[in-house]
């Protein structure tokens, strides 16, 4: 092979690649909009493949199964959500703790509206019938969100005046989840891990509230609602 058929070789493979990354985002944009439209059990690859005018062979080619299909959509869904918190947080000093906290919170908020249907996926009903990959990499990059807001209550800790340590021991978590904490964040204690728990139950709640419609009949103002409610948490941990 000469050195201009290297080349040009070269440049087929890029384009190549090139093309199979615009097709599997157009198969994941149409699986979300398969779920927007019909829920969860509507992701299906050959209805994907109907619609890309696609022979189900060759869809098969970037996704072996549904499962695999949903397995990269929710990947993707944890990590951009991850990106999003752990930039909003970078923006606050370390020494603010309470506007770590309520960074996080807002961008949680933020990329759940401009994601919605990634936020039903995630922390939503289960898809009918999937069945994620044990110890594979849904719940390595799950784990990630849960790992961030569990460092930033345990960084906050010190700071907080509202807070006993002794309010909870690693018997009042799942032992799964125990053992990852402790692994992975050795220094923090139980009563951290815990308090982690329901400040998300906190940031969660008015969030999923407002993705399924049930905050606009009642609000006048979602956003202030929900940061109000982020100032509340703050204030009741003393960090204010």
């Amino acid at each position: 092979m000469s050195g201009d058929d290297g080349v040009r070789a070269g440049a087929d493979m890029t384009r190549r690649e090139r093309l199979r990354a615009e097709a599997i985002r157009e198969i994941r944009t149409i699986a979300l909009r398969q779920m927007a439209d019909d829920g969860p059990g509507a992701i299906s690859l050959r209805g994907i493949a109907r619609e890309m005018r696609m022979t189900p062979r060759a869809i098969y080619s970037y996704f072996a199964t549904r499962d695999d299909l949903i397995t990269d959509l929710i990947n993707g869904i944890a990590a951009s959500l991850a990106e999003e918190v752990e930039a909003a947080c970078g923006a606050v000093p370390a020494d603010d703790p309470g506007g770590r906290l309520t960074a996080w919170g807002q961008a949680l908020r933020r990329w759940a509206l401009a994601n919605p249907e990634g936020f039903r996926l995630f922390y939503g009903n289960p898809v009918p019938g999937y069945r994620p990959p044990e110890g594979g990499p849904v719940d390595a990059t799950a784990r990630r969100v849960c790992r961030g807001l569990t460092r930033l209550v345990a960084d906050a800790w010190p700071h907080a005046r509202h807070l006993q340590p002794e309010d909870a021991s690693w018997s009042d978590l799942h032992p799964d989840y125990a053992a990852e904490i402790r692994a992975e964040l050795p220094d923090v204690p139980p009563a951290a891990a815990a308090l982690a728990l329901r400040i998300w139950g906190r940031m969660h709640g008015l969030v999923a509230l407002e993705i399924d419609g049930h905050i606009h009949p009642v609000a006048g103002d979602p956003a202030a609602l929900h940061r109000a409610e982020m100032h509340d948490l703050v204030r009741s941990l003393g960090l204010s």
